[in-house]
């Protein structure tokens, strides 16, 4: 799950990061069941923390939850408000899940179109949750049911009506290198490269060759044993110089890459500043990218 709800808001209602729809997309049960079960889950997070069950809360949530789809979606929108300006007409955003910037997107995204590519049950149970939160659906928004780990899907984007080869595109991959073999990811790479001109862009968060040592941060070390748990293994890692040929030999050059000492500069910095006893850091061995086609 895309944990966007949490909006980073300083006391001075300084924002990183300001998706209001998305807490709403859960039902309110749904919401304390989630708290309830982080919450009660603090020791194998934190095994020497000592608090209450709020606290224990809002240390997995600034800890554990927040620091990667805040920044990687941070990330993500400021480069692809960029690309816009300088010709960017359709933003292809894969493994869409509940992701809301389609339903919340700024005045300059209607020069866009938006897809969202996930499995046919995700997108379907999306769309459902997402008609009691959003007062309308924007006519530039178009769903396309696609499986990545299956032949097939570049089909499926093609045969969409909106979309147009000739057009540049922005690509998000947020939160998928993990869980895709690298023969996967570098496939599904190499397919995007076939469908986007040159100038498309492609954006995505990655674990470095680290990630599955024992040099390993202690949040990496824990975010991997629970996706284990949840039976969502984690599956691969890269070294930056790996993932330069990667994306090489697909023809995309890397524009802008940020290491999590770099990520928590840039993003939450100010944040920090003004919340010093609730600070918030990159995650630990993940890096961004963001590759420009040749």
């Amino acid at each position: 799950m895309h944990f966007q709800e949490h909006i980073i808001q300083c006391k001075r209602q300084k924002r990183y990061l300001d998706d209001y729809l998305a807490k709403n997309i859960l039902t309110q049960s749904e919401y304390e069941q989630i708290a309830s079960n982080m919450s009660k889950g603090i020791k194998f997070f934190n095994p020497s923390f000592k608090g209450t069950q709020e606290e224990a809360l809002r240390w997995i949530v600034d800890n554990q939850l927040s620091p990667s789809p805040l920044g990687r979606a941070a990330f993500a929108e400021k480069a692809l408000a960029n690309a816009v300006k300088i010709g960017a007409k359709q933003y292809l955003i894969f493994a869409a899940g509940y992701d809301t910037f389609a339903y919340r997107q700024p005045d300059w995204a209607s020069k866009i179109q938006i897809f969202e590519l996930d499995h046919v049950l995700m997108s379907s149970d999306k769309q459902k949750r997402i008609q009691s939160v959003a007062t309308e659906i924007s006519s530039n928004l178009h769903y396309v049911s696609v499986d990545f780990t299956e032949n097939g899907w570049k089909g499926k984007l093609l045969t969409c009506s909106a979309f147009n080869q000739r057009n540049i595109s922005f690509c998000s991959l947020l939160g998928i290198s993990y869980y895709l073999s690298k023969q996967v990811f570098t496939h599904t790479i190499s397919i995007i490269s076939s469908v986007v001109p040159k100038g498309s862009s492609i954006i995505f968060d990655y674990p470095d060759e680290e990630t599955y040592t024992q040099k390993a941060g202690e949040r990496a070390k824990r975010q991997v044993a629970m996706a284990g748990l949840a039976n969502e293994k984690m599956l691969a890692s890269y070294s930056y110089l790996e993932m330069e040929k990667l994306l090489g030999d697909s023809n995309f050059l890397i524009y802008e890459h940020l290491t999590p000492e770099q990520i928590t500069e840039q993003y939450f910095k100010t944040y920090n500043q003004l919340n010093s006893e609730h600070p918030i850091t990159a995650f630990d061995n993940v890096n961004y990218c963001l590759a420009v086609k040749q």
